[in-house]
């Protein structure tokens, strides 16, 4: 994989990355969701110290992951119970693999 050097500006200020140019487009998609979360909380709030925003925005984003992986754990759950279910079936009325 290539290695790239790009810029991306997040709440005015820019930050020189080296990527792998398979990210560049995950990497400023991601700048740009930033700047649009910092962007509504500069509207929103009576907030103007950039850092407070960026904190603000990264505890926003930790907590939608963290919901995030709990739906995505409780899926694999419900997929191994389902599985579980199925051998049970199996077992039950005899057709044992």
């Amino acid at each position: 994989m290539e290695e790239l050097s790009i810029k991306v500006t997040i709440a005015n200020r820019e930050y020189p990355l080296r990527i792998n140019s398979t990210e560049e487009e995950a990497v400023r998609r991601a700048a740009d969701i930033v700047n649009a979360k910092v962007k509504t909380l500069l509207d929103n709030y009576a907030v103007r110290d950039k850092q407070d925003l960026l904190a603000m925005c990264a505890l926003q984003f930790a907590t939608e992951m963290l919901k995030g992986n709990v739906s995505a754990a409780s899926s694999a759950v419900n997929h191994s119970v389902q599985e579980m279910n199925d051998l049970l079936d199996q077992v039950l009325s005899g057709e044992e693999k």
